[in-house]
């Protein structure tokens, strides 16, 4: 699908047909080794898309580029207006406009950007001075992110004694100071627990609705599902789908799983059940039948009581497994 087209497609917060970014047939390559190949992609206003696919697929490097920290090989990356227009509203290109652009970001990267010498308002403070701002004016704004941070009891506490959810959360604080229209948020939540997780996904919901865009990548299915109006799946630099979630799993996957697990199990992968079933695979000791109907395959089930089963709807995870393999890959 044209990136311009998907944008006539988003979600229902996302009603503008100007893309706030607008990237078209993006190539990286290192040596002979392509990690993006002619991938085209937008967001609309107060819309939320994913970007997952496995390891080495060339989320990092998307993001990258767009940040204008790698440059690309080929391809245009174009920022808060029409894409087609030269004139006055005519979008800002990375990366000859990266200040301006920078200027309406927010970022939250993998790894821990935070200063360990300053306190949690001194790390606002020192990070709104990167953008021009006066000292009055983000300290004005401190209490407000701090509060939106749930970190208002921590002000005066330097990240070294934060937990990893405190430590992210004043992350997303920090990329807030400038109120920028646009978040980039690579991987955001990992390695964090449920709760962290949970209270991290309430604080960009939020955001959604107060109209912030954001592109995010993340290896989470669940997330995804719950923040994206839209996804784009990678894979070998490639993408291979975008669209809704929803979507996406009506048009991939049929509408039931049973997992079967236990001693035995993988002996029904080649037994009369696949009659019941439009597809079957196997990870590890589990068998996964994939059926538009499930109830004949459960009570044919019933004939192996020693065996465990589970009923379910397809999920993303279902679908990113389909779309790029079960197989694990090694870091890029």
């Amino acid at each position: 699908m044209p990136a311009r087209a998907a944008i006539a497609r988003a979600g229902d917060n996302a009603r503008m047909t100007q893309p706030l970014l607008d990237v078209r047939h993006l190539r990286k390559s290192y040596g002979t080794t392509v990690v993006v190949d002619d991938v085209s992609f937008a967001i609309a206003p107060g819309e939320c898309l994913g970007v997952i696919g496995p390891n080495g697929a060339g989320k990092t490097t998307t993001i990258r580029m767009a940040l204008g920290l790698t440059v690309p090989d080929a391809g245009q990356i174009r920022y808060f207006g029409d894409p087609d227009d030269g004139g006055p509203d005519a979008a800002l290109q990375m990366p000859r406009d990266a200040l301006a652009i920078k200027g309406q970001l927010g970022v939250v990267s993998q790894f821990d950007t935070l200063d360990p010498d300053f306190n949690c308002a001194e790390n606002l403070l020192v990070y709104g001075r990167y953008f021009g701002m006066k000292a009055a004016d983000i300290r004005a704004r401190t209490p407000q992110l701090l509060e939106f941070a749930a970190l208002t009891h921590k002000a005066d506490v330097k990240p070294g004694a934060l937990s990893g959810g405190m430590k992210r959360r004043l992350s997303l604080a920090r990329a807030l100071v400038n109120d920028p229209r646009l978040l980039l948020l690579d991987e955001p939540t990992t390695g964090l627990d449920p709760q962290a997780r949970h209270l991290m996904w309430e604080r960009l919901q939020v955001l959604l609705q107060q109209g912030k865009s954001i592109l995010l990548t993340t290896h989470f299915m669940d997330e995804a599902e719950r923040l994206c109006n839209r996804l784009l799946v990678l894979d070998h630099g490639r993408k291979i789908a975008e669209g809704k979630p929803r979507d996406l799993i009506a048009e991939h996957l049929e509408p039931d799983v049973v997992e079967v697990y236990g001693v035995g199990a993988l002996a029904l992968v080649d037994s009369p059940l696949k009659a019941h079933a439009a597809r079957v695979e196997v990870s590890g000791e589990t068998v996964f039948f994939y059926t538009d109907n499930a109830r004949e395959l459960l009570i044919a089930l019933e004939a192996w009581p020693q065996l465990r089963t589970l009923h379910r709807p397809a999920n993303l995870e279902d679908l990113f497994l389909k779309l790029t393999g079960r197989q694990i890959r090694q870091d890029a």
